[in-house]
């Protein structure tokens, strides 16, 4: 699925397909992605606890993928593989703490700058910070607003952000010790988005909304044990529950709140039969702050959290919303995953991408059409040794660490990767170890938790 064409070359033909023709103006495309959200955590995906009314909306309205996969079981490999089109065994970053993208790291911005777009990213950007070749201002955005990295995107009240290239004060939490801040900038991010959406009617545009929820606030959970950080537990405030999970289930009510202005947003300006959303989440619930994924049954009916590669760790809700052509209740069951993104919104652009890239456009499935057909997804892990994942087809490989033997799952049958097959399958289990070996070139891997 690679060439040995270089990632800068526009004039290629899409990897697969020839680039979709339009017919009538270019969609705006909008991403909004969750930081930790478990495929559990909504109620179109089984949550029986939390209410999320909006994303049940979406889902009802749009289509549901119940296969899809996110980049990695971390957050900045994730990103990395939805920003180039690359799965973890040829992406730059491939840990948390990794150096950035560079320039030669094409992202989907830059191809949607490329065919016309405006562009816009705000909140949590984990592939460079200021003064790096990863900057989002210098990876095809126009507007950026958001963390400076990493880690200082699991702060809720900061005391500064930036804008564009400019550090700015948060007033109301600059200079107040950490219980007396007022500014919840999740709601800074949300408010740039609508007003983003409002004054670009006229434009095709990319908006990329990375909010941190439901992320703990590690550094505020080491410290209270209770890192969840939210300014109010409504509604759930008279539920019998630990406070951590009082405040997380806030978390999401004010999450899903804020997804139903931004479609209702959409449709009040006349923009919705020409927009895209998709929701998703980086990858699977988190263990952090307090929070225990258990409570919730925040990973459904799937093994393994985040930093698991079982697909508890990878597999994640994702929702496409598109009045007017997708069609209102469908589901995807066929795989996609997050390096999926670069070609899909391409082809809905009308653009052209290098052909070096390991994904393959799911627009077809967003018309009721099949995907196109490919052998295997990859994924690779670098904290607590290395890990690598395979699915293939109906089969799922996994291997723990370097010196552990393949394990083999049948995920149809078996979504819960509860009875190891690799025994009764050596073939199987033999083609996943080769894949293994050879899906992957060697890259710059630091272990860093964040």
């Amino acid at each position: 699925m690679r060439s040995e064409m270089t990632r800068r070359e526009f004039s290629v033909a899409l990897g697969g397909a020839a680039a979709a023709p339009q017919a009538g103006p270019k969609p705006n495309i909008i991403f909004i992605l969750a930081d930790d959200l478990g495929y559990g955590d909504l109620g179109c995906y089984g949550q029986k606890q939390i209410a999320t009314p909006n994303l049940d909306r979406m889902a009802a309205e749009g289509m549901k993928f119940t296969s899809a996969y996110a980049g990695s079981t971390v957050c900045a490999p994730s990103r990395c593989c939805l920003m180039t089109g690359l799965h973890t065994g040829h992406a730059k970053v491939r840990t948390n703490g990794s150096d950035p993208i560079g320039p030669q790291d094409l992202t989907v911005t830059e191809v949607l700058k490329g065919a016309g777009y405006r562009t816009a990213l705000y909140g949590k950007w984990s592939l460079g910070g200021i003064y790096t070749s990863g900057y989002p201002l210098d990876k095809g955005f126009d507007e950026w607003f958001g963390y400076f990295n990493q880690s200082h995107a699991h702060e809720y009240y900061p005391e500064m952000l930036l804008d564009g290239r400019r550090e700015v004060l948060i007033r109301g939490n600059f200079g107040e010790p950490t219980g007396k801040r007022k500014v919840y900038v999740h709601d800074l991010f949300t408010e740039r988005a609508l007003r983003f959406i409002e004054q670009n009617r006229q434009n095709p545009y990319f908006l990329h909304l990375c909010w941190t929820i439901p992320h703990a606030n590690n550094e505020l959970g080491r410290s209270t044990g209770n890192g969840m950080q939210v300014p109010e537990d409504g509604p759930y405030s008279g539920r019998n529950w630990p406070q951590t999970e009082k405040n997380f289930a806030a978390m999401l009510h004010r999450m899903d709140a804020d997804v139903g202005r931004i479609l209702d947003a959409l449709k009040k300006t006349g923009q919705d039969r020409n927009t895209l959303v998709i929701f998703s989440s980086d990858n699977g619930p988190h263990r952090e702050g307090g929070h225990e994924p258990d409570f919730f049954d925040s990973n459904g009916p799937l093994r393994g959290i985040k930093r698991d590669l079982y697909e508890g760790g990878v597999r994640v809700p994702f929702i496409a919303w598109w009045p007017g052509r997708i069609e209102a209740g469908s589901k995807c069951d066929e795989p996609a995953a997050f390096w999926d993104f670069m070609a899909t919104a391409a082809e809905l652009a009308g653009a052209k991408v290098p052909v070096k890239t390991d994904g393959v456009s799911f627009a077809p499935a967003l018309f009721g059409r099949p995907l196109p057909k490919r052998e295997y997804l990859y994924w690779e892990f670098h904290e607590r040794g290395f890990s690598q994942a395979v699915r293939m087809g109906r089969w799922k490989g996994v291997k723990r660490n370097a010196e552990a033997p393949v394990e083999l799952y049948d995920i149809e049958s078996d979504i819960g990767e509860t009875k190891d097959l690799a025994t009764a399958n050596p073939a199987i289990a033999a083609r996943i170890a080769d894949i293994m070996r050879t899906a992957r070139t060697p890259g710059p891997e630091r272990k860093k938790k964040a």
